[in-house]
């Protein structure tokens, strides 16, 4: 395995073809791998075949080059029977209840398993509670009679690896618009089964990054990730509960923390918003909590930090109807321009974001909603939305009794929305800018 990294003969799978699969597939393609695609998304499998891209930020033209190396995408899974290691960076979505959805994992591990052999290298990717790689993964494989490398274990007292099939947990670290960080730049934590696995993980990532980090087992790389996300959610709660408490006492929270950034130490600026979005700060936390419940223990910190963020799109909403009725117009039938949909500034990934929950929200209250995001024409149906919605221009924008912002993306042009709205609500201090910093009448920021 260590031979075939290091001279590029290795042939690489990769389950799942989104905003991680994908990326990770060109890393690796740079470095001229052979790479199979797998996914069940057919739509996915043709579109890239055909030298196609449906993420923003890869152009076509990078699919190109992955295919001029070997890369193609497939749904056929017998196909893991030829490749050297598999990684699985498939969705860990939450049930309604906030309790894990595992149907992604749990199904793909079912599907590669039958066509795995001895000498392999399975690594999952997903973001998960700690206990998976071993309780999911480990288990399918075993149980479809392929044993899985391990050292000190009663079988193998001295420690000795055993032929098999090695597994490991190296969790995702992508941050979709970061353009200050080379992807390869980002250390990759990696936690094997065995130290053999580590070693093999470690061997195959350090090919396409500048780093590994190893840690002892999967359970402490799974854990890892969690905390890096849980750090941020509670933060962004942090300062969303602060927010609400400086706007009642008349203070600029957003200067409030630029002021607190000066400080060279013990202190790292988090941003409030409308709440939180994409794929890991909203559902990460709530992973450990219903692991720590198996333990009869109660996360009471991290899931206030839920709370405070998922209340948030409520926060805005009473804020659009308060502003409205100082105005003499009700929220019911008044014509609101919502701008951005997309969970953060400059992508294009709607994964949880609150401007989805916001917009619903509004047509409940009977609000008539109009949208503008530069990277959705149209917005449908997913998980946990049902819209059917489809792009309106920024033009116009005295017609409106609101324009509100939800996403700041820089192609906004921020001083002809403060010109021409009649009101204009910020959650994203977007138009600080635009103003100088000074108060206008028909901008509130919240």
């Amino acid at each position: 395995m260590l031979t075939r990294i290091s001279d590029r003969t290795a042939h690489i799978g990769i389950v799942g073809l989104g905003y991680v699969g994908l990326p990770l597939t060109l890393l690796f393609a740079e470095e001229r791998f052979r790479i199979t695609g797998l996914d069940i998304d057919k739509g996915k499998v043709w579109m890239l075949n055909n030298g196609e891209s449906y993420i923003h930020r890869i152009e076509p033209a990078h699919i190109q080059a992955a295919q001029a190396v070997g890369f193609h995408a497939t749904t056929d899974f017998s196909e893991v029977a030829n490749l050297d290691a598999i990684l699985i960076c498939v969705p860990t979505p939450l049930h309604a209840d906030h309790t894990p959805d595992m149907s992604y994992v749990v199904s793909t591990i079912e599907a590669v398993a039958p066509h795995l052999h001895p000498g392999q290298l399975v690594i999952l990717e997903s973001t998960t509670y700690p206990g998976t790689t071993e309780e999911v993964i480990v288990e399918t494989i075993e149980r479809h009679g392929n044993r899985v490398m391990r050292s000190g274990s009663a079988e193998n007292p001295a420690g000795v690896a055993l032929d098999g099939v090695m597994v490991a947990f190296s969790p995702e670290r992508e941050d979709p618009g970061n353009t200050t960080t080379a992807r390869r730049d980002i250390p990759k934590v990696v936690g094997g089964v065995d130290p053999t696995a580590s070693a093999a993980a470690c061997a195959l990532y350090t090919s396409i990054f500048t780093r590994a980090v190893s840690v002892s087992t999967p359970a402490a790389a799974e854990m890892t990730k969690l905390l890096e996300n849980i750090y941020r959610s509670v933060n962004i709660a942090l300062v969303n509960e602060l927010k609400q408490l400086c706007i009642q006492m008349g203070v600029d929270v957003w200067e409030v923390i630029d002021a607190a950034s000066t400080k060279p130490f013990g202190f790292h600026a988090f941003y409030p918003g409308p709440g939180v979005g994409g794929h890991c700060i909203p559902v990460d936390p709530f992973y450990l909590s219903w692991k720590a419940k198996q333990y009869n223990f109660e996360t009471k910190f991290i899931e206030l930090a839920g709370e405070v963020n998922e209340a948030m799109p409520a926060y805005i909403i009473a804020t659009l109807e308060r502003e409205l009725q100082q105005r003499g117009k009700e929220i019911v039938d008044s014509k609101i321009l919502v701008l951005g949909v997309a969970y953060k500034r400059d992508v294009d990934d709607l994964r949880e974001s609150p401007a989805l929950t916001i917009i619903k929200m509004l047509r409940w209250a009977g609000s008539l909603v109009a949208y503008n995001d530069p990277f959705f024409p149209t917005v449908g149906s997913g998980r946990k939305y049902d819209l059917k919605m489809h792009r309106t221009p920024v033009e116009d924008l005295g017609s409106y009794d609101c324009v509100l912002i939800l996403t700041d993306h820089s192609e906004y042009d921020y001083p002809t929305i403060i010109a021409e709205a009649q009101l204009v609500i910020d959650t994203r201090n977007a138009t600080r800018k635009a103003t100088g910093g000074e108060k206008r009448a028909n901008v509130v920021r919240c």
